[in-house]
């Protein structure tokens, strides 16, 4: 039974899928937009979210619980000083989706996923 049980497997173990939700994150701060799956996108919402939130703390244990994930010290440094200032007056929904359509190959559902401030400013 799945009681309380949340999140999608993605078709990996545990340890492969948070790897690839980290990646994406990084790549997420590091390139303001990435290509992926629906499913991935959807899953790496709350990932993304938790990232911006933890960076709007701005503390040395806020810092020390992102770089857990964001292992790119590139991207954590991009993720306190130019992203998270960006979101201080918004409570939540950090991310936009925009549906591409199928992928060539096994027509598997494509999103854009991108910051929502960054878009708006650009």
């Amino acid at each position: 039974m799945q009681h309380l049980k949340t999140g999608r497997k993605l078709g990996r173990t545990t340890d492969h899928r948070e790897a690839m939700l980290a990646n994406m994150v990084t790549s997420l701060i590091l390139h303001d937009r990435i290509t992926t799956t629906e499913t991935r996108a959807k899953e790496l919402r709350g990932w993304a979210d938790k990232m911006i939130t933890l960076g709007r703390k701005n503390d040395l244990a806020a810092i020390r619980q992102a770089s857990k994930t964001v292992k790119d010290k590139a991207a954590l440094g991009k993720l306190f000083k130019e992203l998270a200032p960006k979101f201080e007056g918004r409570n939540g929904g950090y991310t936009r989706i925009i549906k591409l359509g199928p992928r060539k190959g096994d027509a598997a559902p494509m999103v854009i996923m991108e910051w929502v401030e960054s878009a708006e400013s650009k």
